[in-house]
């Protein structure tokens, strides 16, 4: 049977790496997904391709860093759905470098996209959801919001913040039935993977040779990470609330 049948998913940052990979998973799975993006042909493609093998969904032109923007894609959302169960804020951006090397625009956008999203989602999300008795919300963070990394300070305040922003709301609205959870991905094979690698100065085989470095031996596969947000999606974590799930490869260990 198929684990997410009946529900409706919204997810940003889903026209690559992560988000891609879990839209794909959770339409196999039953699900309708509503797809926010900035990178339209991204999102569109992502889009066709679940309509292509049987599921429902549509792609939202999305600035997550704009409340009009995120009220509007919740909206639509539940326009064409009916409901909204699951909230997977997935968008994000990295600026490798440290205070001196951050500019104030930097700082910012990093901050903006990563942090200030997720608040903007759920707050327009949240009513939404109590009204169809309840949602689940997962977080993308990182390890590097559980320690500290090199050349990353924006990043790793970020992901910090959200971390606590996750447990918080968990706090706040576990009485509505509301599960509010973080995924924390170590080192994944994406397009912002790779591009540290370019911010670095760094050749981008040795990049990865680094990434690779943890008890596993290699960084992840974006399906790999999408599963653990498909178990905090779904009914299986129901007692689950306020954690930070770490997918590293044992990088923390």
């Amino acid at each position: 049977m198929k684990i997410l049948k009946g529900k409706v998913a919204l997810i940003t940052g889903g026209a690559s790496g992560i988000g891609k990979e879990t839209a794909l998973l959770f339409a196999k799975e039953g699900a309708e997904v509503a797809l926010a993006d900035i990178d339209k042909q991204g999102g569109q493609a992502v889009m066709e391709t679940i309509r292509e093998q049987g599921g429902r969904s549509i792609f939202i032109h999305c600035n997550v860093t704009s409340a009009e923007d995120c009220q509007r894609a919740v909206h639509l959302t539940v326009e064409s759905f009916g409901r909204l169960d699951i909230l997977f804020n997935n968008a994000g951006i990295i600026r490798r470098a440290d205070v001196i090397g951050t500019s104030e625009e930097e700082w910012d956008r990093v901050m903006d996209v990563n942090v200030k999203s997720i608040f903007l989602m759920s707050k327009f999300a949240i009513p939404l959801m109590v009204a169809a008795g309840g949602g689940s919300i997962i977080n993308t963070g990182s390890g590097w919001g559980l320690k500290g990394g090199g050349r990353a300070v924006a990043y790793c305040a970020s992901k910090g913040a959200v971390v606590n922003l996750t447990r918080a709301m968990a706090i706040d609205h576990g009485h509505q039935n509301i599960r509010v959870n973080c995924i924390c991905p170590g080192d994944t094979d994406t397009p912002m993977l790779r591009n540290e690698a370019s911010q670095l100065g760094q050749a981008e085989a040795d990049f990865l040779r680094e990434a690779a470095s943890r008890p596993l031996g290699r960084y992840a596969q974006p399906i790999e990470i999408a599963r653990a947000v498909l178990y905090l999606a779904s009914d299986a974590a129901s007692y689950v609330t306020g954690t930070a799930l770490v997918v590293d490869g044992g990088g923390l260990a």
